[in-house]
Order: structure tokens, then C-alpha cells, then sequence
């Protein structure tokens, strides 16, 4: 699994209290050889606006750590949805 997406996942199992969210992440977990451009093209409207808003969130938790590689993997993710 690419790097990114990896992060992604583990972002995602913070929000699987939500139905959009459980579904991400289980395409997560199934997309094995796909990167973060494939996946995010292969996302619903109501997926990327979900995941628009976790990634924020996600994000600013990673700046407030100074978790600095976590912040540009995900950022990879969050640009691509934009």
C-alpha cells in the first residue's frame, strides 16, 4: 500500500462511527496497489466531501503534535480532493 494511503487509513479508523467513513475505509483496505491520485478519483461526491472535512480536522490534530510527516502525507491526500 502506498504511504500515503497508509496514513489515510489510519486517519479513517478514527471515524468509523460514520457510514461514509467505514466505507472509505474499507476501500482503503481493499485498493492495495492503487496511489493516492487513483483513489481519490475513484471517490463519490459524498466520500471526498466526507473526507475533506476528516483530513482538516486530521491535519490540524498532526500541526498541533508537530507530527510534520503525518501533516504532508495527508496533505498529499487533502490537495488532491481540491
Amino acid at each position: 500500500m502506498d504511504t500515503t494511503l497508509a496514513y489515510l487509513r489510519e486517519s479513517l479508523s478514527n471515524h468509523l462511527n460514520h457510514r461514509i467513513g467505514e466505507e472509505i475505509y474499507k476501500k482503503l483496505h481493499s485498493s492495495t496497489n492503487q496511489n493516492e491520485l487513483e483513489f481519490v478519483r475513484n471517490l463519490s461526491e459524498d466520500e471526498t466531501a466526507f473526507l475533506n472535512s476528516v483530513l482538516a480536522k486530521e491535519i490540524r490534530y498532526a500541526q498541533d503534535e508537530q507530527d510534520q510527516t503525518r501533516v504532508t502525507q495527508l496533505n498529499e491526500v487533502y490537495e488532491l480532493l481540491l
